[in-house]
């Protein structure tokens, strides 16, 4: 496996690679550590090193393409063959790639930080090896579906052409975002309630989190249990489950037994959404959206209200003509309107009662003039500033402050208008790339440096929900925390940090300040790492669960070479805290009594280890 990247996510991959599969792994960095963030790639070295005491295990049991050299002396090996396949080169040329071995290598992955420098070595590397397995990094999806169809293709000629078919190989392309796969984590940690959605062709599947009941009881344990949470984790202080690493720490795919003993501890349930058009999730998706401004939006409140006494005050001069005149209800708001506009028709000769009734109309359409001006010019002082940033409207709460609006923002700013969730965003840069998608949902946003005082309270920061802060300066974010915390103690607080070394250490201090409030940390590249690894061993992820502070894997598996699913029923394809097949692809419904055959796909949900076993 080769990985080339420029920041934290092509160290942590690499270590996924090398410390959970099993696989020898040649990176390539900058040579300058200092683009490549020296405190992550230092520590993603730490943790490797731990990760690389299982590699023996993993040689033991023949995973992976370590070659055969014994158990721990060949765990021994693989590390320091890695260690000398570190390579330090600017960019990723045709010669680096060269280096790095290519040509014979069975997969390839690109996580550079800019999309053009992916797509670049990307064309290069299909050339040298038309049956590489690629996985890109790309932020631009629209343009990651083009380049995917484009090197697929090219793979195809090359094969038909007879490159790469003495081996067997199936070359493919798998365009991946961290953007992308962190953002759903990130949105539903500072959301209570809100759920992570898995889709897959017609399958709508969600993970929602289930709290016991008084009797330790919980009512709907939906299609499946996927995790039995730490036995601290319902509360503030187990927000992030730190359980290091005891028996109440968090459990992926319990089975039956262990689900009927683990009694008050809250769960993490599978659910069946419909996916069918006019169904929730299109109904999710289609709100907040429209480019017309509601008719509200078009009047501030004192206008609406100036209008309100101006026709109040009409009814009731039309009323007292009726009464005083004695004329027909019709006719006495005939006549009190063409008093208010001033139409030529004095009451010469009339009661004094009606004169004074006239005056007072004309008094009335004086007053009138000015608030229908100032109508007109606010409605379309509106319309033209559809395009413009909203500001946070008065009497704002119970949002989100959703702080930095770059690439993670985007994702994040976009999961949460979908799931109706009030946000106010706060961005220092005027050319951010997530300002056009805040205008396009109409979403207020304060412009200015969060460190600064004011910033945050002109964000109604007194009156939020949680704050998320996912800038791409981990100390920004920790400030921002820390003095959000000073306003409001019992505030959620959600931190988007780089090293997950870091986001550990900074959640276990502010829990233990503020036991009482909700912390969460997360770590991108913890949260995106197992989806590329994932991509490169052949898996298609289809998503990432973020469980405290572990993940659980959502992939479409061909049932056909594995023997722990091929002629098994779904009930037996079934290990617990390593996998557990969900649903059979292009099956309508499937009982557990339903065996799988070898030209089914299954949908399963595994653990890293797990995914990683069933090859």
């Amino acid at each position: 496996m080769v990985v080339c990247g420029d920041d934290g996510l092509a160290h942590r991959l690499a270590a996924e690679l090398r410390g959970v599969h099993g696989e020898q792994v040649t990176l390539v960095v900058p040579p300058d550590e200092r683009t490549a963030r020296t405190p992550v790639a230092g520590r993603a070295r730490a943790a490797s090193a731990l990760l690389d005491r299982v590699v023996s295990a993993a040689v033991g049991r023949g995973t992976g393409n370590v070659p055969a050299g014994g158990t721990g002396s060949g765990g021994a090996s693989a590390q320091r063959a890695v260690e000398e396949r570190l390579l330090e080169a600017a960019d990723p040329t045709e010669a680096v790639l060269a280096e790095a071995g290519v040509e014979g290598a069975a997969a390839l992955a690109l996580v550079y930080d800019d999309d053009e420098t992916n797509i670049r070595a990307a064309l290069t590397a299909r050339r040298l090896n038309p049956r590489l397995r690629l996985v890109l990094r790309l932020y631009n999806r629209r343009l990651g579906q083009h380049i995917e169809e484009l090197l697929d293709q090219a793979a195809a000629l090359a094969a038909g052409s007879g490159e790469g078919a003495a081996d067997g190989v199936e070359a493919s392309t798998t365009v991946l975002s961290d953007a992308d796969t962190a953002a759903p984590a990130l949105a539903a940690a500072a959301v209570a309630g809100t759920t992570k959605v898995v889709q897959t062709d017609s399958l709508l599947l969600r993970a929602v989190e289930r709290v016991p009941s008084r009797d330790g009881r919980i009512a709907d344990r939906g299609l499946c249990t996927l995790a039995l949470l730490s036995a601290n984790g319902t509360g503030p202080a187990g927000a992030d489950g730190s359980s290091d690493g005891d028996e109440a720490g968090p459990r992926l795919l319990p089975d039956d037994d262990e689900v009927r003993r683990a009694g008050g501890r809250a769960a993490v349930v599978l659910e069946d959404v419909s996916a069918a058009p006019g169904g929730p999730a299109s109904d999710m998706a289609g709100r907040g959206m429209g480019v017309v401004p509601p008719l509200a939006s078009l009047f501030s409140r004192r206008l609406r209200w100036s209008l309100a006494g101006l026709v109040g005050c009409v009814v009731a001069l039309a009323v007292a003509l009726w009464v005083v005149a004695d004329v027909h209800p019709l006719s006495a708001f005939y006549l009190t309107l063409l008093d208010l506009f001033a139409i030529d028709n004095p009451a010469l000769g009339q009661p004094v009662g009606r004169q004074v009734l006239q005056l007072l109309s004309g008094l009335v359409g004086l007053l009138l003039l000015p608030v229908l001006l100032a109508a007109v010019l606010e409605a379309l002082g509106t319309f033209r500033t559809a395009s413009a940033l909203r500001k946070p409207p008065r009497g704002l709460g119970g949002h989100v402050v959703l702080l930095g609006l770059g690439k993670i923002g985007t994702r994040v700013l976009t999961r949460l208008r979908e799931l109706h969730v009030s946000v106010v965003c706060v961005e220092s840069d005027p050319e951010a790339r997530g300002l056009a998608t805040a205008r396009r949902l109409r979403v207020p946003v304060v412009l200015g440096d969060v460190t600064q005082e004011g910033v945050l309270e002109a964000a109604k920061i007194h009156r939020a929900h949680a704050l998320l802060a996912v800038t791409s300066a981990d100390t920004t974010n920790l400030e921002a925390v820390l003095y959000a915390r000073s306003v409001r103690p019992d505030l959620r607080v959600v931190l988007r940090l780089y090293d997950d070394d870091f986001a550990a250490a900074v959640y276990r201090t502010l829990r233990a300040a503020h036991p009482q409030a909700s912390t969460r940390s997360r770590s991108v590249s913890h949260l995106a790492a197992p989806a590329f690894a994932g991509a490169m061993l052949g898996r298609r992820v289809l998503g990432a669960l973020s469980v405290e502070r572990r993940v659980l894997l959502f992939a479409s598996v061909d049932v056909a070479g594995h023997p722990e699913l091929e002629g098994r029923t779904v009930g037996q394809a079934f290990r617990a805290g390593a996998w557990r097949v969900l649903a059979v692809e292009r099956q309508a419904s499937v009982p557990a009594s339903y065996a799988l055959r070898p030209g089914d796909r299954v949908v399963v949900a595994a653990t890293r280890r797990g995914l990683a076993d069933l090859g």
